[in-house]
């Protein structure tokens, strides 16, 4: 499948992508986190080292993703903070580069959004994760070159990829929280 110069589609009233591969442009694709802080706020952080292809198949059902985090990009605004991260306490750089999140499925989940279920790896442990995906439109950019581009969001239990470490609390409750939420922008040029 090759993508044409036109980036989208209608299939049954919703503009899709035109098939074809892409390549997520790093300098305009974010994939950011949030987690509870002290029990009263939200820390957010990011990750700059991201690559990947977003595969756009003829049935868009059939479509597929592949991505790889490198995790020593890590940033909160804090570098104390990022070190920490960094550590064996959390991601485990040292042993565990990155992340990866190779999907399994596509299905419609309504509207304008679409369920990406796959198979996302923190510290060598696979755990499954459906992302709520939105197909945020397509363009032909200035220099000739289609582009496409969708936000997602899943939350995961940092527990179940054995990032535990946390630290009780006087008042009651604990430093971090369990839930995260995975925010990713995502912009991909064709490759064709």
């Amino acid at each position: 499948m090759t993508a044409t110069l036109t980036p989208t589609r209608q299939l049954d009233g919703r503009s899709l992508p035109t098939p074809g591969s892409y390549h997520l442009d790093p300098s305009h694709t974010e994939v950011g986190f949030k987690v509870r802080h002290l029990m009263v706020s939200k820390i957010r952080g990011r990750f700059a080292d991201v690559s990947g292809i977003v595969t756009i198949a003829d049935d868009p059902l059939e479509s597929s993703v592949e991505a790889t985090i490198g995790v020593a990009s890590l940033d909160t605004r804090d570098e104390g903070r990022d070190e920490h991260l960094r550590s064996a306490d959390f991601f485990d750089v040292e042993n565990h580069v990155t992340i990866t999140f190779r999907s399994t499925g596509v299905t419609h989940a309504g509207g304008e959004h679409y369920a990406v279920a796959g198979n996302l790896t923190i510290r060598g442990v696979t755990q499954p994760v459906t992302l709520d995906a939105t197909f945020e439109g397509g363009l032909v950019d200035p220099w000739g070159n289609p582009r496409i581009g969708f936000s997602a969001t899943a939350e995961v239990d940092r527990d179940d990829f054995n990032v535990s470490w946390n630290q009780a609390l006087e008042a009651g409750g604990v430093l971090v929280g369990k839930a995260v939420t995975i925010e990713i922008e995502a912009e991909a040029v064709s490759q064709s």
